[in-house]
């Protein structure tokens, strides 16, 4: 959804509390037009957590009748899109042709590959009443093999999503292996998404991969002598026995996965390459890009 530069500007406190934690990083207030988000990757500290490159926590925002998501036609290249809602929805439009509603529990996941144009908006009949948005978007970086696949797309109900119940603590395993279960959703490099819902005083041992963050999405962490704030991400060493306790009624978001190279970022467009965004952004000054289906009149343009 990001349709401005991420900015990289140190956001991280080092914790020393516990010899699990890397970093913890306060995420920045982006105004996206009449909601805000919070955006926790990338920054100067740290760019990425094994593939995902971009982190952004929507709303919660309230919208009265004829307001609300309305994010214009805008590109992507050698990246994938993943988002999650908690409350709300968002109509998907792409210039593949897709035109998919997302609502809370789905897993909408676009592969821009060699190049995509999305819209993110809302059908009349959400907008024509008071309604909310609230949830999650993030990107992948594609290993460098797979940056320049052709575009596609892929949308997963929730129930397809495995759940369990993990000493009392509900989690579901949005992306990749955990907990015994396998998503069905599509990855290309090891990758790992959950999320998790405790109650005040649970705890719950984490899954280890190479490199792995915590984002609270709502309430409050502690490991050891470190307390994890709300809104807040903490990078966490590879390392078996991890164990979080939730301070109150907590919902998390656990991402990880393979360490992958260098990638550059400006505005929506991501590569290993440096040359290969001067020629997207050439593209889209050009009206070279495929155009969004069903969504042709407006665009956003190159800031």
């Amino acid at each position: 959804m990001s349709t401005d530069t991420p900015d990289t500007e140190p956001d991280c406190d080092f914790q020393p509390g516990c010899d699990a934690i890397d970093l913890i990083i306060q995420p920045r207030e982006k105004d996206l037009g009449g909601f805000s988000v919070r955006r926790t990757l990338p920054t100067k500290t740290r760019k990425m957590v094994g593939p995902w490159i971009f982190f952004d926590h929507m709303g919660p925002a309230e919208f009265p009748p004829g307001k609300g998501i309305n994010v214009r036609p805008h590109p992507h290249i050698n990246l994938a899109t993943v988002t999650y809602l908690f409350a709300g929805e968002i109509l998907h439009r792409d210039s593949l042709g897709s035109y998919q509603p997302i609502v809370p529990g789905d897993i909408n996941l676009m592969v821009a590959g060699s190049g995509i144009v999305h819209s993110e908006r809302e059908r009349p009949e959400v907008t024509a009443v008071p309604h909310q948005l609230h949830g999650l978007q993030l990107w992948l970086a594609l290993p460098e093999q797979d940056e320049e696949i052709a575009p596609a797309f892929y949308h997963y109900p929730g129930a397809s999503i495995p759940t369990a119940d993990v000493n009392g603590v509900a989690v579901r395993v949005l992306m990749g292996s955990a907990y015994g279960l396998t998503s069905p959703v599509k990855t290309y490099a090891q990758t790992l998404y959950v999320e998790a819902e405790l109650k005040a005083g649970q705890r719950l041992t984490l899954p280890n991969c190479a490199e792995r963050a915590i984002y609270v999405a709502k309430g409050e962490l502690q490991l050891k002598d470190t307390t994890v704030p709300e809104h807040a991400m903490v990078i966490l060493h590879a390392r078996d026995g991890v164990v979080i306790t939730a301070n109150a009624d907590s919902r998390i978001a656990l991402i990880g996965g393979e360490t992958m190279s260098k990638r550059y970022i400006e505005w929506n467009f991501i590569s290993s390459r440096k040359e290969r965004i001067e020629q997207a952004k050439q593209d889209w000054q050009a009206g070279r890009f495929a155009k969004v289906v069903g969504d042709e009149d407006e665009f956003i343009p190159y800031p």
